[in-house]
């Protein structure tokens, strides 16, 4: 197999959190996107097997859900939200410029997800809205990161402490459920969500990527009541 090309810059974007680059490259499966954030790689189009499964433990036995996505992306999780008949998706993401790009450059290879008359956009930092909506969702999902362990942005921190988990819980109706997805392990994310959520558990997801074995995490719980 030749090797892949060096990446082309789509677009490069100064945001109150940094530099933000979208690029493109060409390889043996067709056309990829990236996005770096601050020099540091953030995302990728190669694989959503996680964001699937994301999507799926969270929305299980809930067809009409009503949702909230925290965390856009690339519009994978959003994307496998929708094909699980949800009967209206908000997501809610801080960086404008990946609201633009999905919509933009992304869609023509990737689809729109954003064009769904289902969804809403939010621009804004989900730790706030979250505290906006009690008891609005039938099920939370918290894509916003790598996880507690692996932050892309600091002040993400702030949603897998007490107060983040506790606002987060409190968007749900009683019997809704949170999920949320990590880069790697972590113990005290599932004791945190414990706290305040029945049955939280730890499901690991086996990805293949680029020729390797990668575990990804997703910890789901639901609120108590009925």
């Amino acid at each position: 197999m030749p090797p892949e090309l060096p990446p082309r810059v789509i677009e490069r974007r100064e945001t109150p959190r940094g530099e933000w680059v979208l690029r493109e490259r060409d390889t043996a499966v067709g056309k990829v996107f990236e996005v770096i954030a601050n020099g540091t790689f953030l995302m990728d189009s190669r694989e959503a097997t996680s964001e699937r499964a994301l999507a799926s433990l969270a929305l299980a036995g809930r067809p009409g859900a009503r949702v909230l996505v925290g965390g856009l992306g690339l519009g994978f999780t959003l994307r496998a939200c929708l094909e699980l008949d949800p009967a209206h998706v908000e997501v809610v993401e801080i960086e404008p410029a990946l609201v633009e790009w999905v919509r933009g450059p992304v869609a023509s290879e990737l689809g729109d997800p954003l064009a769904d008359p289902r969804v809403a956009v939010t621009v804004g930092d989900v730790h706030d809205v979250v505290g906006q909506r009690p008891g609005a969702f039938d099920a939370v999902l918290l894509d916003t990161d790598n996880g507690p362990s692996w932050l892309v942005d600091p002040d993400n921190a702030r949603l897998y402490e007490r107060d983040g988990l506790e606002r987060a819980v409190g968007a749900l109706r009683p019997g809704g459920a949170l999920a949320v997805w990590a880069a790697a392990a972590e113990p005290a994310l599932l004791d945190g969500m414990a706290a305040f959520l029945t049955d939280a558990r730890e499901e690991r997801v086996e990805v293949r990527r680029e020729g390797r074995d990668l575990d990804y995490f997703i910890y789901v719980g639901i609120r108590p009541g009925t």
